[in-house]
């Protein structure tokens, strides 16, 4: 997730590529990191802790299951995390699966995420004959299902990773719509990862993608999105730091969560929160100089309501 930002500009689609989600560990450093001491605690289900600062939750998220231990030891830091359903963007499977009951032993919260298609492959798809909103509502059927077979409850919201941003063209919409509309019918509540970054859409006026999936559902009267916002601007956003603003500085003030930070930092909207990246750009984990994320706040514990 977090990675391409497109930007619909009179007739050009503007594709913006500044972070990335897939965050590579050497497997020499991942090794170091595990071996590292954690708390020895009995395998109890623990609720997730209360560890809110004045502005909410910190969590993370990341393509790359960082391990047990690990993710263990980072509780000490993390209220939630955010959960792959779906083979993440650029990874060949998804690391992620099967570690809910570990996890919500730990005390973790959870941020459901799912894989949504590229404008490229939404084309493609109809171009051999699949409609943008048959697709999405297959992808939306693959998604439940996983949520379904990895255990969590129902009523969770699961968010659809949009990675392009601005004003969504007419088949993004239609396939994030188709996807929307069909967790609804199910046993799920559906949400939506979108940039909520400010961007010209004509001379004069500006939106963003959380605007503009707002406005659709409001048209055409469909069921109300929850919004994952991705706003990782300095201003608004503090950088990579564990003390975030408020949500209402998003931008977004009613979203369920907002990432704050993205790995690497898009260096030219990071430029006056740029010491607050290590050296290559990455935000890390505190305590653990291998683990890049994106660092998170959100106004529960668990911001997919999925313990």
């Amino acid at each position: 997730m977090g990675a391409c930002f497109s930007f619909l500009i009179g007739l050009t689609l503007l594709v913006v590529c500044g972070c990335s989600r897939t965050g590579s560990v050497k497997q020499e450093d991942t090794r170091a990191i595990i071996a590292a001491p954690v708390e020895s605690e009995a395998p109890e289900s623990r609720p997730p802790q209360e560890k809110r600062s004045a502005a909410g939750y910190v969590g993370f998220d990341r393509n790359e299951y960082p391990g047990d231990a690990t993710m263990n030891a980072m509780r000490k830091t993390f209220t939630f995390t955010g959960y792959w359903l779906t083979v993440p963007p650029g990874a060949m499977f998804n690391q992620w699966k099967g570690k809910r009951e570990i996890l919500k032993q730990q005390g973790w919260g959870f941020l459901l995420l799912a894989n949504g298609k590229l404008d490229a492959e939404i084309l493609t798809s109809q171009k051999k004959g699949t409609p943008p909103a048959a697709l999405g509502r297959a992808d939306a059927a693959d998604a439940v299902a996983a949520a379904k077979k990895e255990g969590f409850p129902p009523h969770s919201i699961v968010f659809l990773d949009q990675e392009e941003g601005g004003r969504l063209l007419d088949e993004q919409a239609a396939y994030l719509l188709g996807w929307t509309e069909a967790v609804a019918a199910s046993a799920y509540r559906p949400g939506v990862y979108a940039s909520g970054q400010r961007v010209q859409d004509d001379p004069g006026v500006f939106i963003t993608t959380v605007e503009d999936i707002r406005n659709r559902v409001k048209k055409g009267n469909l069921h109300k999105i929850e919004m994952f916002v991705a706003e990782d601007d300095c201003p608004p956003a503090p950088g990579c730091v564990l003390t975030p603003k408020p949500l209402a500085d998003s931008g977004t003030p009613d979203a369920i969560a907002w990432q704050y930070s993205q790995s690497p930092r898009r260096p030219a909207i990071t430029k006056s929160c740029a010491q607050t990246y290590a050296a290559d750009g990455n935000c890390y984990a505190p305590g653990f100089p291998a683990i890049l994320l994106d660092m998170d706040v959100a106004s529960s514990p668990d911001p997919s309501n999925a313990q």
